[in-house]
């Protein structure tokens, strides 16, 4: 089997590839290990609680027992499954804050500031607010990707808005627009009710168009010669064999499994390869490294009204929405129930937000486990830019072995500092005027627990993970010993070879990731093709005017 393009990962990335490529007459193959997304429950946004926990749709991956969180092993869930993790994640959609993308400019990826990639956010979005405001200038209408409002009926949705706004901080009608920072509206990968994965938006329309094909294999090597990347060595039906990519390899597997893939290969730190007995074919130090994540907590206060989402907490009531959604793709089973959100900076100097709130009107965790309280709501809080970092390294030179995953978390004092700092922040919200009508008390963490000490304890039991690694194939400039691609995306050190998926960036963004790893597929098929890039954007986003001496 060839192709002009063969890319490994049908995932967020990956699906915008295969259709950019194969858009411009390229004949594309996608290798992808999982099966089918669909069903309800991939489809259906409410139940997005279940594929993350089903190893049908799930790698499954878990970290290494994290020290500085009394030895956990915190769940990393990636998606093994057409649309990749677009297909098992909570559908959130930011595309982070144009400081994020500055950032990674000044870190050595030269092309990639806020002015370059908001063409490509443009293109890639077809956007609808539903009538509920946001700025219409800064996105885009026509692209492949649909971002929707969910319909913020229940009145805690206005609540937790107003509440912001009462504690002095500011209102956002889009913070996907000219503004992030603030409280209002959150946004969805949803449309007509179905969940609006990478495979939705843009795989399947690339394989009904253009040269393109999905192969359902497990990717185990690149296939190297005299310094280029020949073609994909993969495993199916229980043999191996070798898949030739006639211009480029593209890998778009993951933050766990490009890492992984590229040292299988042979590239990555010398000593690392050779300890498994792994031929270096690119000495490269920085490939599994630089591993980053969003924490978060939950605060859950109990409501003294019954209006959450807990009255469906009930086998009938959950068959009664699931059977509107089967027939008519609407109600509560078409929204992932995060409809309101916002970003505020943790303290004066802190020149953008760094500070994440999803708010969600029931006190409930990932797992899909409820308290025994009953009726509550809760908001997902965390920092945004820890200075923790981790790494991917290889258990043994087993290609079917899950690698090492180790993201050091809460390793800096900051870290600590900042989470302490996001609870009582998030207290002063809830006991805000717009919420005394609904809070009767807090669940979690509990009004006892107040000290830096408390807290602490606190945030060593609970903290999880919100599902954001990457960075462990870091983008910069050929000179940086740990830079891993270059401004294009090729492998620096070896040709035909490139990597664009969320392993690239060099540093976290704001919020949830899927937005910009479909971005950075995107611009990275225009690289890869040769194309001029799009114009650079003259736009000018909102810095807080008082970010120097004031919090909020």
């Amino acid at each position: 089997m060839q192709a002009d393009y063969v890319i490994v990962g049908a995932g967020s990335a990956g699906c915008a590839l295969a259709y950019r490529l194969s858009e411009s007459g390229a004949s594309v193959l996608v290798i992808e290990h999982g099966g089918t997304d669909m069903g309800p429950f991939i489809q259906m946004p409410a139940a997005l609680s279940y594929p993350m926990n089903m190893s049908r749709y799930d790698w499954g991956f878990q970290s290494e027992p994290e020290p500085h969180l009394g030895g956990r092993r915190l769940a990393t869930p990636r998606g093994k499954v057409i649309g990749g993790s677009s297909s098992i994640n909570g559908m959130v959609y930011v595309r982070g804050h144009a400081e994020d993308f500055n950032t990674w400019s000044d870190m050595g990826a030269d092309g990639w500031s806020y002015a370059n990639v908001l063409p490509y956010y443009k293109r890639m979005e077809s956007w609808d607010s539903g009538g509920h405001g946001g700025d219409a200038d800064w996105r885009g209408k026509s692209g492949p990707l649909h971002v929707t409002r969910g319909p913020r009926e229940n009145p805690l949705f206005q609540a937790f808005v107003d509440a912001g706004k009462q504690a002095g901080y500011e209102l956002t009608d889009d913070y996907n627009g000219r503004k992030q920072e603030g409280f209002g509206p959150m946004e969805q990968t949803v449309y007509k009710g179905r969940r609006w994965s990478g495979a939705n938006a843009y795989l399947k329309p690339a394989i009904k168009r253009y040269k393109c094909e999905v192969i359902n294999a497990f990717a185990e090597k690149i296939i190297i010669e005299n310094g280029e990347a020949k073609g994909v060595q993969v495993s199916r039906g229980g043999s191996s064999e070798t898949i030739k990519a006639n211009r480029e390899v593209i890998i778009a597997a993951s933050s766990i499994n490009s890492p992984k893939l590229l040292m299988l290969s042979g590239i990555g730190p010398a000593e690392h390869l050779s300890e498994h007995g792994i031929d270096v074919v690119a000495n490269r130090a920085g490939v599994g490294q630089n591993l980053q994540d969003h924490l978060e907590l939950y605060l859950q206060m109990a409501s003294s009204q019954p209006i959450t989402l807990y009255k469906h907490w009930n086998l009938f009531s959950k068959a009664l929405i699931g059977a509107q959604w089967l027939f008519t793709k609407t109600g509560l089973g078409a929204s992932n129930q995060f409809e309101s959100a916002a970003f505020v900076r943790s303290k004066a100097g802190v020149k953008y937000p760094d500070i994440q709130y999803h708010f969600l009107p029931m006190a409930i965790r990932y797992d899909g486990k409820a308290p025994a309280e009953g009726h509550g709501f809760q908001a997902h809080v965390g920092p945004m830019r820890s200075p923790s970092r981790g790494e991917i390294t290889l258990r043994s030179n087993d290609p079917r072995e899950a690698p090492k995953i180790l993201f050091n978390y809460m390793s800096h004092e900051k870290d600590w500092e900042d989470f302490r700092t996001c609870i009582r922040l998030t207290r002063e919200i809830f006991a805000q005027d717009a919420f005394k009508p609904y809070v009767k008390h807090e669940i979690q963490p509990g009004d006892a627990l107040q000290s830096d000490d408390e807290l602490n304890g606190f945030i060593k039991e609970h903290v999880e993970s919100a599902y954001h690694p990457c960075g462990t194939c870091k983008m910069g400039r050929s000179d940086d010993p740990m830079a891993v691609v270059d401004q294009d995306t090729k492998v620096i050190g070896v040709d035909r070879l490139r990597v664009a998926d969320s392993s690239i960036f060099p540093q976290i963004t704001n919020g949830n990731l899927n937005g910009p790893s479909i971005m950075t597929g995107e611009k990275a098929a225009d690289h890869i093709l040769g194309k001029d890039l799009l114009p650079a954007s003259n736009a000018e986003p909102w810095i807080n005017p008082d970010w120097e001496t004031a919090q909020r």
